[in-house]
């Protein structure tokens, strides 16, 4: 008969007693100081450049998700301090914590999204014309086990818009994730299931963690590969600091507290002593490094979300307008005041139906992927309202272009500032029909025939002035221009009369004149210029 599993909750019940380590502070008052010190001034700065934001509030769809970001910093610095205070009880401190760092890495996302475009109809005319990037270690090498870039489960996206909703639901589902098992971590604590001080696979603590794990670095990775791909787009925004802090709060929140918890756990390398008890090792040495940390970052935080450039006096002063990418329109006032901005940055509506997106594009629309504009060899303009680029169109030749016009680099919206070659969009906007339908223009312009007619051959060019309207009739043709004389004459130092070119038996069937036109052996009169022209 198998015995239930058993949790030794002798180190939650405990209560903690350590000798002093100096005169009569013990480890855990010294925390305790430690975290309310760096906790307050962590709070105060990050405070500060949230209200500063909800004051100038210039830039709803930016600014709300940059609040959410923000916030991050009072929530974590109060949640393990906390922890920290009311150690028996952290696990309920903590899943405030678990399910805002997801709605923060989801909020910084959509943030870097709209710095792209203001809204998500312009974003899939973005994505659906950009040149997809191979995914980065360790995917690139994992790629050579599954059949390469190209193929096997691992592929490249064919598709600029399919890449982007692969990355969109691989960070939303940390969001269900995150939520759905920190209901049931609640849920098995209240049960006597979870066991916090135990990695038994009886209980739910050891599936928790790893299941969370693994959501959080499909969504750090794609994240990570997001910034790859659209580095240089957004580089006016300084993206990569913003991208670092968002990477060190979740790696040092997370795998931190994961990593101490797996050494202090039973039969773990890390064992309590008289000045340091057990619930310190567990707990509070991880709430102590989370707020010593979050002052670092709300620090940063100040140089990587200002809110200078959302000031509308600042931008009226063209002294004082920044020029770091926040070049945009703004509007004459604010849009909303400081306690209706903070009201919509946490609504968390939008997040909701992001989700829901994502897992209906997951289970539903992967399966219509390939029908999309994006995935077509020879389209027409994609969007004509929009002004976004456009795709493949037919080359001149029959066949399809290879080459597409490119968003300009250093642009965060494509399209709406033009295109990095202008003459290679120009082309492809005005792209020929095949040459080929009309084989014979020459004969069916002059009314002639040809026996020995090459099917396989080019169309012969137009003689001078054709084009243009511009004909006379010489010697049973038309022609648009006087003659000229095209031979070299040399230096002179007298002036001559021009020599009548001769004919070269050993010419080929067709010459060149200097109008671009390929015309036919002595279809051109020898000698004279133009009118003019000694």
């Amino acid at each position: 008969m198998v015995s239930a599993p058993f949790c030794n909750t002798t180190l939650i019940d405990e209560k903690i007693e350590e000798k002093p380590i100096w005169k009569t502070l013990t480890f855990h008052h010294f925390g305790l100081i430690l975290s309310a010190t760096f906790g307050l001034l962590a709070v105060a700065i990050a405070l500060f450049l949230i209200l500063r934001h909800a004051t100038h509030y210039s830039k709803p769809w930016e600014q709300k998700h940059i609040i959410r970001i923000l916030f991050m910093i009072p929530i974590y610095a109060t949640v393990s301090f906390l922890s920290y205070l009311y150690y028996r009880h952290a696990i309920y401190f903590d899943v405030l914590r678990d399910c805002y760092e997801a709605f923060a890495i989801a909020s910084f996302f959509t943030l870097m999204c709209h710095y792209i475009a203001p809204n998500l109809h312009e974003q899939k005319h973005y994505f659906r014309n950009i040149e997809v990037k191979n995914w980065i270690w360790p995917l690139n090498w994992m790629q050579k086990c599954t059949g390469g870039e190209n193929k096997g489960f691992l592929r490249k996206p064919q598709s600029g818009l399919t890449w982007f909703n692969i990355v969109w639901i691989s960070i939303f589902q940390y969001c269900f994730i995150r939520v759905f098992f920190t209901i049931v971590a609640v849920t098995a604590q209240a049960y006597h299931r979870y066991c916090e001080s135990s990695m038994d696979p009886r209980f739910a603590r050891i599936w928790v963690q790893v299941f969370e794990g693994l959501s959080v670095t499909v969504a750090m990775y794609c994240l990570i590969q997001f910034y790859v791909q659209l580095k240089s787009d957004l580089a006016p925004y300084r993206p990569f600091l913003k991208v670092l802090c968002i990477k060190l709060v979740i790696f040092f929140c997370f795998w931190q507290s994961l990593v101490i918890s797996f050494l202090a756990r039973e039969g773990g390398p890390l064992k309590p002593t008289e000045k340091i008890a057990a619930p310190n090792l567990r707990v509070g040495i991880p709430s102590m490094l989370i707020c010593v940390e979050m002052s670092i970052f709300a620090t940063l935080h100040l140089f990587a979300f200002p809110w200078k450039p959302y000031d509308l006096s600042e931008r009226q002063d063209p002294l004082k307008a920044p020029t770091d990418g926040f070049d945009g329109d703004l509007p004459k006032s604010y849009a909303h005041g400081p306690a209706r901005a903070l009201a919509s940055a946490f609504n968390p509506w939008d997040i909701i139906k992001a989700c829901g997106r994502g897992f209906r594009w997951l289970f539903v629309g992967v399966r219509h992927r390939k029908t999309d504009a994006s995935y077509q060899t020879k389209l027409g303009s994609l969007s004509l309202e929009t002004g976004y680029p456009q795709g493949p169109t037919f080359a001149g030749n029959g066949e399809a272009a290879t080459e597409v016009a490119k968003p300009r680099k250093g642009s965060a919206v494509a399209g709406k500032n033009g295109f990095e070659d202008s003459d290679t969009a120009g082309l492809l906007s005005y792209a020929q029909t095949n040459p080929y339908a009309h084989q014979d223009s020459y004969n069916t312009a002059y009314g002639e025939s040809n026996p020995n007619h090459n099917a396989d051959s080019l169309p012969s060019a137009p003689t001078p002035g054709q084009e243009y309207g511009v004909e006379r009739f010489e010697r049973g043709r038309r022609t648009g221009f006087e003659p000229q004389d095209t031979t070299y004459h040399g230096a002179s130092l007298s002036p001559s009369p021009p020599r009548r070119p001769q004919e070269d038996v050993g010419r080929p069937s067709t010459e060149w004149d200097m109008f671009a036109g390929a015309t036919k052996p002595g279809a051109r009169p020898p000698g004279g210029g133009p009118p003019g022209i000694i």
